[in-house]
């Protein structure tokens, strides 16, 4: 997790969205991580990811300065952007990472940013819609979670679906 400074919005636009998903995205593919569950919130992201050979700190190091220098210069200000360094915890067991991902995927519900569950599956800055279908990325490993559901793609989406309802 990371969050603004102060709690200020760390993503002013989609530009500014499109901008961390890219880096995000890039810097998974050439760490060679899986990335299982994130979301963009104005003020904060959270990301649930396996690291590869690259480590998680300096995967993290690339993604926050890269992202803080352009976000600094588009929007002419100078500074920190973000709150201290990330926050990680450590995952270990697949029931815990299942409830991860579910808090993750909630985050934009409840925060506010989407009314309902529907709402929340067309958002785009969050990989719930990927799980369920209505979204496609090169980064996020949608097989690896939905496998917990099901072995058939519909039928695992659909209990996807279920499970997060429940939370």
């Amino acid at each position: 997790m990371v969050r603004g400074i102060e709690r200020r919005r760390i993503f002013e636009s989609d530009r500014d969205r499109e901008d961390f998903l890219d880096r995000l995205g890039r810097i998974i593919q050439e760490g060679q991580a899986s990335c299982f569950a994130w979301v963009l919130i104005p003020n904060h992201a959270h990301i649930l990811l396996r690291t590869g050979p690259t480590p998680l700190a300096g995967m993290m190091r690339r993604l926050l300065t890269g992202y803080a220098v352009s976000f600094n210069l588009r929007h002419q200000r100078s500074g920190h952007l973000f709150q201290n360094r990330f926050k990680s915890i450590l995952c270990q067991e697949d029931p815990y990472l299942l409830e991860l991902v579910r808090y993750i995927h909630l985050n934009p519900l409840r925060a506010g940013t989407v009314a309902d569950l529907k709402a929340l599956d067309e958002y785009p800055y969050c990989g719930q819609g990927r799980l369920v279908g209505k979204f496609e990325n090169s980064w996020q490993d949608v097989k690896y979670v939905l496998k917990f559901f099901g072995d058939s793609l519909g039928t695992a989406r659909r209990r996807y679906r279920e499970f997060l309802a429940e939370g």
